[in-house]
């Protein structure tokens, strides 16, 4: 039970922590950035790939193209799961097979692609890859959104600066605080505004890292590692059956008939 504890704590869970110092965060920022034309050339070549395969059913060429986007969509799929896993720091995914290869080994490819066919993983695939096209632009509008927000006000001093000196243009001259009749000085506004875009920016990076999360979970990266401990506790079983006949038998345990004179002589 202690093993299995430990084992457990050290299991990584893919939580990010200290977002601003912490790769992962930078790397979910990159993953974002090219998840808008990923999701474009996923989503177009699946329905283009789906529509000629339904239009070219006639000529028989239709059929073999059909399961051939279906496990393209697959390697999509598989691909976009090995890279979150990968930015999250998550073990491997175990290695499944859907047919028996040996059997498969003598067949052309085409019998192997129909043999290897799931409807319903074909079905999981096509919907995950339109949810992909789908967060992939409302994800990225989010991200660019916060985080434009936070370093605009980061730099905003900067670029005061840089317009007043050069073209003699005053962006602050109607700031908020003229409406309320609050006498800041331009240091002052500059020490707040760099202020709440520290804050803001480091509430940008926590919302980066929770649509990781729900992109996580969308891609149904959780439900492989729930296949990998499934396959854990017969692993424990296996060991256990080893080594349960050494620990049945009490500490106390006399030694056997032929070795007890012995002692006695001693």
């Amino acid at each position: 039970m202690m093993k299995a504890t430990e084992a457990n704590a050290k299991t990584p869970t893919g939580k990010v922590n200290w977002v601003l110092f912490n790769p992962k965060t930078y790397a979910t920022i990159l993953y974002f950035l090219l998840s808008l034309p990923l999701g474009i050339i996923y989503f177009t070549v699946a329905i283009t790939g789906l529509a000629l395969s339904i239009g070219l059913t006639p000529i028989f060429i239709g059929i073999p193209l059909f399961f051939g986007v279906a496990k393209l969509l697959d390697g999509i799929v598989n691909f976009e799961q090995s890279i979150i896993r990968q930015i999250l720091g998550l073990p491997a995914a175990p290695a499944s097979y859907t047919y028996n290869q040996q059997s498969a080994a003598g067949q052309n490819w085409f019998m192997r692609m129909v043999r290897g066919f799931n409807g319903r993983l074909f079905i999981r695939n096509l919907l995950l890859v339109i949810m992909r096209f789908v967060t992939g632009i409302v994800f990225f509008v989010i991200m660019v959104t916060v985080i434009s927000l936070a370093l605009g006000l980061i730099t905003l001093p900067v670029v005061h600066i840089i317009l007043m000196n050069e073209i003699q243009l005053d962006i602050l001259e109607h700031s908020l605080f003229s409406y309320f009749h609050i006498d800041w000085t331009y240091n002052q506004q500059y020490m707040l505004y760099a202020g709440v875009g520290v804050v803001l920016f480091w509430i940008a990076l926590r919302v980066v890292n929770g649509l990781m999360q729900v992109q996580r979970r969308i891609m149904f990266v959780d439900e492989l590692d729930q296949q990998a401990q499934q396959t854990m506790p017969l692993q424990a079983q296996a060991q256990a059956s080893v080594q349960s006949p050494y620990y049945e038998h009490p500490a106390d345990q006399s030694a056997p008939e032929f070795i007890q004179p012995a002692y006695r002589e001693l």
